[in-house]
This record gives structure tokens, sequence and C-alpha cells, in this order.
């Protein structure tokens, strides 16, 4: 019979959570995150590292035609 305060409660709570900012703190996470940090020099070098990698094998497989010129199977 009490599982009608417990329910209020609870639609409160989420209520709250829903619906209150609840005060982020947004240059913290952005700290944590590593977003937007000019002097993150080891992730320009991972990206570099990578985009390198990943152009040899954009050599390996053509241009990037669609291949307009093969039949598409479709009709």
């Amino acid at each position: 019979m009490g599982r009608g305060r417990a329910k209020a409660k609870q639609v409160k709570v989420a209520r709250q959570l829903k619906y209150n900012s609840g005060g982020t703190d947004l240059d913290r996470l952005r700290d944590e995150l590593g977003v937007g940090d000019s002097s993150n020099d080891d992730a320009d070098d991972l990206n570099d590292e990578l985009a390198d990698r990943y152009a040899d094998y954009a050599d390996d497989y053509g241009s990037g035609d669609d291949g307009d010129d093969r039949p598409s199977g479709r009709r």
C-alpha cells in the first residue's frame, strides 16, 4: 500500500534530473575531454600518422570515383 509515496518521490527526482541543468561546469568538462586545447600536439601527431597511413590505401583503391561506368545491378 505504501507504493504511492515512493513512486511520487521517484517521479519528483526524475523531473528534477530532466528539467534542471544541474550546474554543469563546461570548462572543467572541456579540460577533462581535452577538447579545444591547442597545446595538444600529441593528438595532432597521431592524426598526421593516421592520415599518412590511410593515404596509402587511397592510392591503392583509386581516386575516389563512385564507378559510374560500371552497371549498378539495379533496374
